[in-house]
């Protein structure tokens, strides 16, 4: 299956312009989440996201509010299996929407810890609050960070790095 990234490139350029006019921009403003705000949250050229949270231990994964967009309504969402311990880059669940199908890779090595059940039933709030950590957010996955993992942090793009990427994405 292909990567959230390389789905979005194939979709059609008019298409894919409706979604970036109409995507937000404010990365940074997110709506009421009971996470703590000293979360460092970074972002992969794939458009997953991570919350790392103060203890640099935990974090909470995620797809992009520009990826969502771009997907459409997701119908499917397949969840990571909890326990299991990953590397960066591993596909750990999928995204399936009217228009395409999609893998989630892991944006940092880490290991499953708990997985955001509610998406089983309602797929479509990875449409409606895709950078929600809270309880009834979108996000994919907590997890739990071991050094490899903070080395691969520390690769990914900040929000500012992250909206000019994409920004720049379909040029």
């Amino acid at each position: 299956m292909a990567s959230i990234a390389r789905c979005l490139r194939a979709a059609r350029p008019s298409a894919f312009a409706a979604v970036r006019s109409s995507a937000s921009r404010t990365v940074a403003a997110r709506p009421f989440s009971a996470t703590a705000s000293n979360e460092i949250r970074k972002y992969t050229k794939e458009h997953e996201w991570i919350d790392l949270a103060a203890d640099k231990k935990t974090g909470v994964i995620g797809i992009s509010e520009y990826a969502a967009k771009a997907l459409g309504d997701l119908v499917y969402v397949e969840l990571p299996e909890e326990g299991r311990t990953v590397n960066k880059g591993d596909a750990i669940g999928a995204v399936e929407s009217v228009k395409s199908a999609a893998d989630i890779n892991a944006p940092v090595s880490c290991k499953i810890t708990q997985i955001n059940l509610v998406l089983e039933e309602k797929p479509g709030n990875l449409n409606q609050v895709p950078e929600d950590d809270s309880h009834g957010g979108g996000w994919i996955a907590k997890v739990q960070v071991d050094e490899q993992g903070l080395q691969d942090f520390e690769t990914l793009m900040d929000s500012e790095q992250y909206n000019e990427f994409t920004a720049n994405e379909d040029h």
